[in-house]
């Protein structure tokens, strides 16, 4: 092993890589789609027994098999079922690590260190009854769960580096979004943006999860057809006249979802995340059933129904009453991860954005749009994202009052959201800058991007000449475990002279090399190497089979 060679030049290799990655992520979004047709025949039964449980079951939309029309009046005793499930959804959904779309970010952003397997079913669990016993969930967040449980389903039968790991548990994200809001792009776009506050991407991983998105919706298409999510009517392009009255529109939904995210944060962490956690979750649920029943039967669900109703024109300025019963549900039951996922924010700037189109006198299609879209902005910091779910939804002709909308919603609103493992920006992701904080700072971390360029070409010698001085400078490197590594102890590896492991990188810490520890999946592995010896073992590792 000591005198080989890549036989192919490295730009060749990285095509190969790219070409395995697309092939890989294309796989990732058909299995997700296959997940998500089964998913969603479970979501339809239960939907069906917490209807007739509660009484009362809200309007759906056409794209996922709704009914515009609301039965049942919810009954007392069976809106005693609602505190029981808040319990039981706070207590399988821990606040650490959080909903779907909390355990992707944070997951993410510390190196692929997702939760087990056991903990996302139980979270699958928890946000399938809640949303079925019609607390604030929403049905998309199941579908968000599901997308990276099909990436770990991969993962046992194809072996895949750290690096493929991070980017596939994205994709399948972004392919369970996209069949569930049937808007792939979008979806993709929104796995992409929501990672951070501020206006940044992870380029790198869009384009597994444009094409995992497609090919998710492809699959699910197959099953359940491909209907737009919300039946809009045709939206022309805004007068110049109404322009100010759609940004009267989005900047008010705007301050309302900055309120929102004001009140979330006055909950105290000890108190939401303790042993009081399914308290406060029964707590929520009975609040909810006490609307329900007392005011409005329309707050059960995550509200889709009702903009769904608001953009073919059946809610006039009774849409602020409805917003606003949510917006007050939404800012009490964030602390305890009720309203995870998009729907819900959806449900609520949608609304708004109807009542406010009725009063202003202006199309109130587009206004419940331009709500939504600016409320989703604010509460998950995506404003690319909902510009292009609102023209998804509400075709071309929305796109520029969209951008206006989500635009300012972005600069009024601030870097605050409802997601607590979303990062500022890409240097304070451990993806980016994760070495100084798990290796000793007398140790200098060369970081991955780095190493896209190395110092000399991959058909370099593979070891120096005999008599050659050994260079002194020495650098230190970290990489996914190849696949032809993954189970040899590391006392078994061949390294080419002038390459030592001096550390292993598992569950967040550094471990020391011991000669016996076997190595897995998930470790990343700390060279300390001469330049020109790691590329010799960049060599290696990258020829076919290796």
């Amino acid at each position: 092993m000591h005198g080989m060679r890549s036989p192919l030049p490295r730009a060749v290799m990285t095509r190969l890589e790219t070409g395995r990655l697309v092939v890989l992520s294309v796989l990732v979004g058909g299995l997700v789609g296959g997940l998500s047709i089964l998913l969603r025949a479970v979501l339809d039964a239960v939907v069906g027994v917490g209807g007739a449980v509660t009484g009362y079951a809200p309007p759906g939309t056409p794209g996922e098999g709704g009914l515009l029309i609301a039965f049942g009046t919810a009954t007392p005793w069976g809106l005693l079922a609602l505190p029981v499930i808040g319990a039981a959804y706070a207590w399988l959904v821990p606040a650490t690590p959080g909903g779907p779309l909390t355990q992707l970010i944070g997951g993410y952003h510390a190196r692929g260190q997702w939760p087990g397997v056991l903990a996302q079913l139980r979270t699958l669990l928890g946000t399938v009854l809640a949303y079925g016993s019609g607390l604030l969930i929403g049905r998309d967040a199941a579908f968000t769960m599901t997308g990276q449980l099909g990436t770990r389903l991969m993962q046992r039968v194809t072996r895949l580096d750290a690096v493929e790991v991070r980017a596939l548990t994205l994709a399948g994200a972004a392919a369970g979004l996209g069949a569930v809001l049937h808007a792939p792009l979008a979806a993709a776009v929104f796995v992409v943006e929501v990672l951070y506050r501020r206006f940044e991407f992870e380029f790198e991983v869009l384009m597994p999860c444009v094409l995992a998105a497609v090919a998710g919706s492809a699959v699910y298409g197959l099953a359940y057809g491909f209907s737009p999510f919300l039946s809009v009517p045709d939206v022309q392009v805004p007068a110049a006249a109404q322009v100010p009255s759609f940004v009267l529109v989005a900047a008010l939904v705007t301050l309302a979802g900055w309120l929102l995210l004001l009140i979330a944060r006055w909950w105290p962490a000890p108190v939401t995340g303790g042993w009081l956690r399914p308290v406060l979750g029964g707590a929520f649920g009975l609040l909810t059933a006490l609307v329900a029943w007392q005011v409005m039967p329309g707050v059960l669900g995550d509200g889709s129904g009702f903009v769904q109703l608001a953009v073919s024109g059946f809610t006039g300025p009774e849409g602020l009453a409805q917003g606003a019963w949510r917006w007050a549900l939404l800012a009490l039951g964030t602390a305890v991860a009720f309203g995870g996922g998009v729907l819900p924010s959806v449900g609520v700037g949608g609304l708004l954005g109807a009542g406010l189109g009725s009063v202003l006198g202006i199309d109130t299609a587009t206004s419940t749009l331009v709500g939504a879209v600016a409320f989703l902005t604010v509460t998950l910091n995506v404003p690319l994202a909902a510009a292009l779910l609102g023209v998804a939804w509400g075709g071309e002709a929305l796109l520029p009052v969209a951008l206006l909308a989500s635009g300012l919603a972005h600069v009024l609103s601030g870097v605050s959201g409802l997601l607590p493992t979303q990062l500022t920006s890409r240097r304070d992701s451990g993806v980016h800058a994760g070495g100084p904080a798990l290796l000793p700072d007398t140790v200098r971390f060369i970081p991955r991007r780095a190493l896209d360029a190395p110092a000399t070409p991959y058909d370099a010698p593979a070891t120096p000449e005999p008599d050659a001085a050994p260079s002194a400078d020495r650098e230190l490197y970290r990489r996914g475990v190849p696949p032809s590594w993954r189970g040899a102890r590391l006392h078994l590896l061949s390294l080419p002279p002038g390459v030592e492991v001096i550390g292993v990188v598992r569950d967040g810490t550094v471990r020391l090399p011991r000669p016996e520890l076997r190595l897995t999946d998930e470790d990343e592995l700390v060279f300390l190497a001469r330049p020109d010896a790691y590329v010799a073992l960049e060599g290696i590792l990258r020829l076919p089979g290796a």
